[in-house]
């Protein structure tokens, strides 16, 4: 059967100009996604580029099994990530992977940079260049709008991407608003956008996807609906959200809290996932071609001042990672305090984790007089007090005092500038996500190809019973992130994980007119990982040990396996690195 799956639309902002390219090889062996976009990456992105340059390009891609199968509903983003200098990469849920197939695309380039703000408006047949000078400087909610209005398109086909404020003023963690409440969010893709004066993309199409067999396609759809739809994963992401994670992580001593210096609070049950529910919850959101529902939108009132009666709504999805970043990285409890801090962080387009990360940096040194109150633009930094966050974060997207401009860079460069290294908690430049569970999430925050929690779940080896000696961790790290190559590349939530298993993927691809075998699969896998490093290494990124940070506070705290030494995680980074030169050769 002929790949549907094969249409490249490079668009180039310089000039107002595009093409469409057919390269089928991405989509067939490569299975889009992951695998598709670090090679356009590789093509279209110039050794040393800078990162909020026009050289810098933006890749999005779809992959195999995008609109054809439950969970296959993520789209990829690659670009060189002007936080890390090296690899960027993020996945956003939504309707946007939906819609760019649906507009018959398996991957869209974007080179260059505008003169002017511009959002693009991209269907089957065209791709127009609008001006956006009058959305320039707006939130997310107001761009949105604006841009809805003056768009005609099937709502259920079409993705609006957009930034806010971060992005326009170059915050290297800014973040891509899809939709309403999915992002593109970690390493600075809206940064990008905003170094090209691209304030938004809407796609929209109608396409139709074919099938090689329409019998033996609803059977096997049919299989997986049942597999995730009963699944008790599945239930707990549907019910409670990952905010599930509060309570068990509190209970093992492995959730941040205060910027790392504790691993309890009082009140803690307040943040969990349960309690959030069970006051705050009033309805749940699925991304595309998604049963699940993972999506939790709590809903917060605001009283006018003058009318006792009368309330403002705002709906705010949270997660654990926001909670996490948010809440107990600002040691706030208040759970009304950490939705506001969420709606914030929204309206201005910053990335929650990071931002957090420096916040609660930019507190500990307050608190150590490495900054002060005048260089914050009169704001005292203090754990627990969110309106002082609150007028952190609007300063830190505005970008106009030098403190904020630093703290922009990232907290690793915030501390290169006034010191507190220590206890800047960044590896490979990148803030630290909301697991402290042992040295395999420490050397996978390190190795990890995007520097995430999500590369290779180190935390989950961390959780499970038996010891692990660090070449050990290294393996397992090697083997699974390996494995989420593919499904990034077919591009697949991870949390269907247990359901596209080798032998699943491989019926699921029979079904796209795809032969493989798990083997095949698997050396796949490896190859793309491959790749990805190979860009890390172009761009000057480093394994070895005398170019490698570790923050000192992540041996000072107990972890949930108890204390970890520095010498554990240089030698689980060195075994990984011998794994990762071996596939190079």
């Amino acid at each position: 059967m002929e790949p549907d799956l094969k249409r490249v639309l490079i668009i180039d902002l310089t000039n107002q100009n595009y093409r469409v390219e057919e390269r089928p090889e991405l989509f067939r062996e490569r299975l889009g996604g992951a695998g598709a976009a670090i090679r356009l990456l590789d093509e279209f992105c110039q050794t040393g580029a800078d990162p909020i340059g026009p050289d810098n390009p933006i890749i999005l891609a779809v992959g195999a099994l995008t609109a054809l199968f439950p969970l296959a509903s993520k789209c990829v983003a690659m670009f060189k990530s002007p936080l890390t200098g090296n690899l960027g990469e993020s996945h956003a849920g939504g309707r946007t992977a939906v819609a760019i197939r649906m507009a018959g695309y398996g991957a869209i380039v974007i080179t260059g940079a505008s003169d002017y703000p511009v959002f693009l408006s991209i269907t089957e047949d065209e791709v127009v260049f609008r001006d956006a000078r009058s959305l320039w400087g707006m939130g997310r909610g107001d761009t949105a709008a604006r841009i809805i209005r003056e768009f005609e398109g099937t709502p259920g086909t079409r993705t609006i991407l957009r930034i806010g404020r971060a992005g326009e003023n170059l915050v290297r963690y800014a973040a891509v608003t899809s939709e309403t409440f999915r992002h593109f969010g970690r390493m600075g893709l809206g940064t990008v956008f905003g170094s090209k004066n691209l304030k938004a993309i809407v796609v929209s199409g109608s396409s139709s996807i074919p099938v090689a067999d329409s019998k033996a396609y609803r059977a096997l759809y049919d299989t997986m609906y049942d597999q995730v739809t009963t699944s008790s994963l599945m239930k707990k992401y549907h019910d409670i959200g990952t905010a599930v994670n509060v309570k068990p992580l509190i209970a093992l001593g492995s959730l941040p809290i205060k910027n790392l210096t504790a691993s309890n609070i009082d009140a803690s049950e307040r943040l969990s996932g349960e309690e959030l529910a069970s006051r705050f919850l009033p309805r749940r959101v699925a991304c595309s071609h998604c049963p699940v529902s993972c999506i939790h939108i709590a809903q917060i009132r605001t009283p006018y001042p003058h009318d006792p009666y009368f309330f403002k709504t705002t709906p705010v999805c949270y997660d654990y990672e926001l909670i996490y970043a948010l809440g107990f990285m600002l040691g706030i409890v208040d759970s009304v305090s950490v939705l506001t801090l969420i709606e914030e962080i929204e309206r201005t387009g910053l990335d929650a984790m990071s931002a957090g990360v420096v916040a609660s940096w930019a507190t500990e040194a307050m608190q150590h007089h490495l900054i002060t109150p005048e260089l914050a633009g009169g704001i005292t930094l203090s754990f627990g007090d969110g309106e002082s966050y609150l007028s952190f974060f609007k300063m830190l997207a505005d970008q106009k005092l030098p403190l904020y401009r630093d703290l922009g860079k990232g907290v690793d460069h915030a501390a290169s500038v006034y010191g507190g290294s220590e206890y800047a908690l960044a590896f490979g430049k990148n803030e630290m996500p909301g697991y402290h569970t042992g040295p395999a999430a420490l050397i996978g925050y390190l190795t990890g190809a995007r520097h995430s929690h999500l590369d290779a779940a180190g935390y989950s080896i961390d959780q499970k019973p038996e010891e692990k000696s660090p070449k050990q961790i290294a393996q397992e790290l090697y083997k699974e992130e390996s494995w989420r190559q593919i499904l990034s590349s077919l591009v697949v939530c991870f949390f269907a994980r247990a359901v596209y298993t080798e032998d699943m993927v491989t019926d699921c691809l029979k079904i796209c007119g795809i032969e493989c075998t798990p083997a095949q699969l698997i050396e796949l896998g490896e190859s793309i990982l491959k790749e990805k490093y190979a860009f890390k290494f172009r761009e000057g990124f480093s394994l070895e040990s005398d170019k490698l940070r570790i923050p000192k506070r992540v041996t000072e705290l107990s972890s949930g396996r108890g204390f970890i030494s520095e010498s554990t995680i240089r030698e689980g980074v060195c075994e990984y690195e011998k794994l990762i030169r071996q596939i190079q050769k």
